[in-house]
């Protein structure tokens, strides 16, 4: 069956840097794109950042721009984010999202804390 499964999520102080990974299985990961969102306490679920299959192309929110990488491996299925000069703001869920066509997986989230 279809899974992702995020990792690397943790409590880190401002400023900080962290790793994202998704892992993706059931489905032919080179032909989807792939995205991260993120939902904070309170929220809507916002868009972060998308990687074109197979992964040519990226694009980001405003909010990230310049701090977050989206790549992706697929060879090992993986699609991942690193994160740079982490903000408070930052704090959330993060998602990874498969998308083709009319067809989306989303992963159960891995928690960003940025706090002091």
């Amino acid at each position: 069956q279809v899974q992702l499964v995020e990792s690397g999520g943790g409590l880190v102080q401002p400023g900080g840097s962290l790793r994202l990974s998704c892992a993706a299985s059931g489905f032919t990961f080179s032909l989807y794109t792939m995205s991260w969102y993120r939902q904070a306490p309170g929220k809507e679920r916002e868009w972060v950042a998308a990687i074109s299959n197979p992964g040519g192309i990226t694009n980001y929110a405003d909010s990230v721009k310049g701090r977050f990488t989206i790549s992706r491996d697929n060879a090992k299925n993986t699609v991942n984010l690193q994160m740079n000069n982490l903000k408070p703001d930052d704090t959330a869920v993060y998602y990874c999202k498969a998308f083709r066509f009319r067809l989306e997986y989303w992963g159960q989230g891995t928690q960003v804390t940025v706090s002091s």
